[in-house]
C-alpha cells in the first residue's frame, strides 16, 4: 500500500535504546509522556516516572485482552499498585476501550470523554458499521469483524468540561476533532507543543496489515474503514495542523516530532481530500450529496 505522506525514520519521537535501558515497558517521549503499543493500537501514559498512586493519567484503554499489559506497564513506570487519577478517552471505538470497564473497576477510576461519545460508553448506542471497501488492505477488508457495540461505564463516566480543560490533566486542553467519530477529541499541551491525537490522523497505513506490522512512519488520514464524516475529519486535521505541534502521539503508528512531521501534517491538511479521502465508499460523499457526513449505503 502506498504511503500517504512518507516521513523519515529520523523524525521518530521515541528513543528505542533509552527505552531498553529504562526497561519500564513503555516508550518515553518526554519525562512525563510515554506510550505502549498493544497489537494494533497505542495507549498513552501521562505523568512522570515514579509518580505513584493517582499521580498519572491513562489515555485510551487498548484492545480486548490487554489489561495485564497495561497494568504491568503502569506498575513498572509509576510504582507497584499505582492507580491513575482518571482514564481519559479520545473516542470509544473497540480498540480504544477494549479493557476500559475492567481497568476502571480495578483502579476505581473515573472515565472522561466528550459528551457526544457518551452513548457509545453508556451502553445505549452502537457505532455505524465499518466500511471494508476502502483502503485496499487486509485490516480494512476484515473490518466487519470489529465490534461496534457500546461498552457501559456509565457509573464512572464524566463529560469533559465545555471550557476545554481536562480536570485530571492540568496544563492540557482537549480539542474537538470529529470525523472519525462525532465525539472524537485530541489533547494539547501548549507549554511544550505536545499533541495526543487519537485517530484524528495516524502515522501508519492502518488499513494495511503489512504497514501495521512494519510501522513505517508517515502522516496518514484517520483509519478509513471507521471514519464516517470526511468533511469533519478534514476540518479536524486542519485544526490540529494550525497548532504546529512539536511532537505527536497517535492512536496507531509511531510518535513523530520536529519540522518534517509538521510539514507532513501541513501537507495532509492542505491536500486532505486528494490524499486521505477514499475515492468511493459507504461514507464518502458522492456527486449531488452535501459536503458533510455521507448517508450510509443500505
Amino acid at each position: 500500500m502506498a504511503q500517504q505522506i512518507p516521513i523519515s525514520p529520523n523524525s521518530r519521537a521515541d528513543d528505542p535504546e533509552a527505552d531498553r535501558e529504562r526497561g519500564d515497558r513503555t516508550h518515553e517521549i518526554t519525562p512525563d509522556l510515554a506510550y505502549r503499543r498493544l497489537a494494533i493500537v497505542n495507549v498513552v501514559f501521562v505523568g512522570a516516572a515514579g509518580a505513584g498512586d493517582r499521580g498519572w493519567v491513562l489515555v485510551d484503554a487498548g484492545v480486548p485482552g490487554s489489561k495485564g499489559a497495561i497494568v504491568q506497564a503502569a506498575a513498572a513506570r509509576f510504582g507497584a499498585g499505582a492507580r491513575p487519577g482518571a482514564i481519559v478517552l479520545t473516542h470509544g471505538h473497540f480498540d480504544h476501550v477494549g479493557v476500559l470497564a475492567d481497568l476502571a473497576a480495578a483502579w476505581d477510576a473515573p472515565v472522561y470523554a466528550h459528551r457526544l461519545e457518551h452513548p457509545y460508553l453508556d451502553g445505549s448506542r452502537s457505532y455505524p458499521a465499518p466500511d471494508p471497501s476502502v483502503g485496499g488492505g487486509l485490516m480494512a477488508r476484515i473490518s466487519p469483524l470489529y465490534p461496534t457495540s457500546p461498552v457501559d461505564v456509565s457509573d464512572r463516566l464524566r463529560a469533559l468540561p465545555e471550557d476545554g480543560s481536562i480536570p485530571p490533566l492540568p496544563g492540557w486542553r482537549w480539542v474537538h476533532t470529529p470525523g472519525h467519530t462525532e465525539g472524537h477529541v485530541s489533547f494539547w499541551r501548549e507549554a511544550d507543543a505536545s499533541l495526543i491525537v487519537g485517530d484524528a490522523f495516524v502515522t501508519t497505513a492502518q488499513e494495511s496489515a503489512y504497514a501495521v506490522a512494519t510501522q513505517a512512519p508517515e502522516v496518514h488520514g484517520p483509519p478509513m474503514y471507521l471514519t464516517t464524516d470526511w468533511a469533519a475529519a478534514r476540518d479536524s486535521v486542519r485544526r490540529l495542523a494550525d497548532l504546529a505541534p512539536e511532537r505527536v502521539i497517535t492512536g496507531h503508528g509511531r510518535p513523530l516530532a520536529g519540522p518534517e512531521m509538521r510539514r507532513g501534517l501541513g501537507a495532509l491538511a492542505q491536500d486532505f481530500d486528494a490524499v486521505a479521502v477514499p475515492r468511493q465508499g459507504r461514507y464518502v460523499p458522492t456527486a449531488g450529496t452535501s459536503p458533510g457526513r455521507a448517508d450510509p449505503a443500505p
